[in-house]
């Protein structure tokens, strides 16, 4: 087990479960390898997304702001990085699991339930109807794609858009 986890690129999905003390810890998939973390999934979303300099709280009034308020809104964990995950249910719920869309290749329905087919070949079941999770996952990218010119701006200082336009004719400021 360890102690403490920082969300990466190859982080396929995370889910929340009780140790037998009692306490939430996480088990995390990655693409090559799947372990236990000694902090809950939200513990672990909140020090990833402190890690570059903001919190849960502000990435998830940010995705809703972005989307609206619809319910288990897909966060921005590392705009540089372009990691975003999506939760199956309510963030403060203990079964709820937060995914990846970058890693989900294929889902299916079956028996009123999910398969997702992963990156690396892997496949789970969750219970939740196809079409629920797909909207998740179309959210998810959503919010990747709302977020990228954005974040290009502050890296770089300046949107590139303008330049161009600025290119097509002589004009006075």
């Amino acid at each position: 087990m360890r102690s403490r986890y920082t969300i990466t690129k190859q982080l396929m999905s995370m889910t929340g479960y009780f140790d037998r003390y009692g306490k939430m810890c996480t088990l995390v998939t990655e693409t090559r390898k799947t372990f236990m973390v000694d902090q809950s999934p939200l513990e672990i979303l909140d020090e990833s997304i402190r890690c570059i300099g903001y919190d849960l709280k502000g990435a998830m009034i940010t995705s809703k702001r972005l989307l609206g308020n619809v319910h288990h809104c897909p966060v921005l964990v590392n705009p540089i990085h372009r990691i975003v995950l999506f939760p199956t249910k309510s963030a403060l719920h203990e079964e709820c699991t937060w995914f990846n869309p970058v890693h989900i290749k294929r889902t299916i329905s079956l028996n009123n339930q999910t398969t997702i087919t992963f990156s690396n070949g892997q496949t789970i079941t969750i219970p939740a109807k196809l079409s629920s999770f797909n909207c998740k996952i179309k959210r998810a990218e959503h919010l990747e794609e709302m977020t990228r010119d954005s974040i290009f701006f502050i890296i770089n200082g300046h949107d590139h858009r303008m330049k161009k336009r600025k290119k097509k004719g002589n004009h006075l400021p």
